[in-house]
């Protein structure tokens, strides 16, 4: 089966990239933190990826019967999740939501639908993120219902709430899920303080340094929607998208950006489109980045063959990009303290139609999170612009 094939294969290379991150606890504590980003965005990718592939895997696989109940009370009870007036959110194990009523949109200030698919968490301050996870999966193995006090990220509510986690069967699934309840100020705020039952009155303190990296995040996904907007009208092949892309993140986002195309045929090989370095890197750097092959560089060749994502902060492994022409390490010769590599497709299941790669150097802050997930973004938004077909032409050094 070669979907299960394929999936084992990103497995064992998600495997050995947590046996890393597990070798780096060895590190001085003050080099510690900055692989947490990088072990952030594997679990991300499991998220992402792993998990979207299992379930199709699930869904082509006989499954354990199970009756439902019939149409009318189904929709009979879906209405009346919807209209109860405390925030619910259905969860799975991983704390992912499922389903989501209308208080808890007004809650969480967000669309049902923009939700469904996301962890939960994100919308909660850091120290408790966890915490709700811990007790979520504890309540679907069954362990017992469990209650919380949580903290809510936005602004505009912020404050505590308490949460109430309780086991459910959903008819015809093979595993439990998880309904949280939310009562929003029984936790801040005494009863009979002068507020009606489930309002929301807590002074807003906007943490205003992530406010502001959040807005800078926007204004680039904008941007790079509008340039490239700009070089669809303008027709051609997918170079040029690409090396207007390049050209909105070089400097702003990245020191070094490198865009590499996807084989078109099986006989084909992948071709370097662009190479934009910094200011100060002289010629040759760039022209050898520009002249070397994409398939001696592993984190390129996992990208473009598996649609592998790759985030490496501190000191990523000198061989992980390849060597140039004189044998040195490119992330070496560079002095690259973090890296993207982010195949480009427009979903998960999508061909790959290549991989952008961005290095940061020097003493600039390495990759975070939040950035990791805009560059996801943007890489779809990338991948949509490029047309179908790719005339043959010389790749462009820049």
């Amino acid at each position: 089966m070669p979907g299960a094939q394929e999936f084992g294969a990103e497995l064992r290379d998600f495997r050995r990239r947590v046996g890393e991150l597990r070798a780096a606890r060895a590190l001085p504590s003050q080099e510690r933190l900055s692989l947490l980003d990088a072990a952030l965005f594997e679990l991300q990718h499991v998220v992402d990826v792993l998990w979207p592939r299992y379930e199709e895997l699930a869904a082509a696989s006989p499954r354990p019967g199970g009756g439902r109940g019939g149409p009318q009370e189904q929709q009979l009870l879906r209405a009346l999740f919807q209209r109860m007036p405390v925030a619910a959110v259905l969860l799975d194990r991983e704390s992912v939501v499922r389903r989501m009523n209308f208080a808890a949109t007004q809650l969480f200030n967000t669309r049902a639908g923009y939700a469904t698919g996301r962890p939960l968490t994100a919308s909660l301050r850091r120290d408790g993120q966890a915490a709700l996870r811990s007790q979520v999966a504890a309540v679907a193995r069954g362990e017992g219902d469990r209650s919380l006090t949580v903290r809510l990220s936005q602004p505009s509510a912020d404050g505590e709430a308490r949460v109430t986690l309780a086991a459910l069967r959903p008819p015809g699934e093979p595993h439990p899920a998880v309904l949280a309840a939310f009562q929003p100020g029984m936790a801040g705020h005494p009863a009979g303080a002068g507020t009606a039952a489930g309002a929301w009155h807590a002074e807003s303190r906007p943490d205003l340094a992530e406010v502001t990296r959040h807005a800078q995040l926007l204004d680039l996904v904008d941007d790079m929607t509008t340039a490239l907007l700009k070089v669809a009208l303008d027709g051609g092949g997918p170079e040029p998208v690409l090396v207007r892309a390049a050209q909105v993140l070089h400097g702003r986002f990245a020191d070094w950006v490198i865009a590499d195309l996807a084989p078109e045929t099986g006989s084909d090989a992948p071709r370097r489109v662009v190479v934009l370095g910094p200011p100060d890197a002289a010629g040759d750097r760039t022209e050898s980045l520009a002249k070397q092959d994409p398939a001696g560089c592993p984190l390129v060749v996992d990208a473009l063959s598996d649609g592998v994502s790759a985030l490496r902060v501190g000191q990523p492994d000198a061989d992980a990009f390849g060597r140039d022409a004189t044998g040195a390490p490119v992330l070496v010769r560079e002095e690259v303290t973090s890296l993207l590599c982010i195949p480009l497709r427009t979903s998960a299941t999508d061909p790959v139609r290549g991989a952008l790669t961005l290095f940061r150097t020097g003493g600039r802050a390495a990759f975070e999170m939040a950035e990791a997930g805009a560059a996801d973004r943007i890489s779809r938004h990338i991948a949509l612009t490029m047309p179908r077909t790719t005339p043959r032409t010389p790749a462009a050094e820049t």
